[in-house]
């Protein structure tokens, strides 16, 4: 899927929630969203839990 398409798809759906529960359940629904995109990255290998919680402690990475 294109950025563009992927765009597309996740602002649609925010639309379509803030439109039927207003803006909490729009609220809601974009955090299990960016939780889902988190899981699915650290799934893939392409985010490393480890790096993000030093890097919030303060470490620095080498890397």
């Amino acid at each position: 899927m294109s950025p563009t398409v992927t765009g597309l798809a996740v602002g649609a759906t925010l639309a379509i929630v803030v439109l039927a529960w207003g803006f909490w359940g729009f609220l809601l629904t974009a955090v299990f969203m960016l939780v889902g995109a988190v899981a699915g990255r650290v799934a893939e290998g392409r985010l490393d839990l480890r790096a993000v919680a030093d890097s919030l402690r303060g470490k620095r990475s080498s890397s």
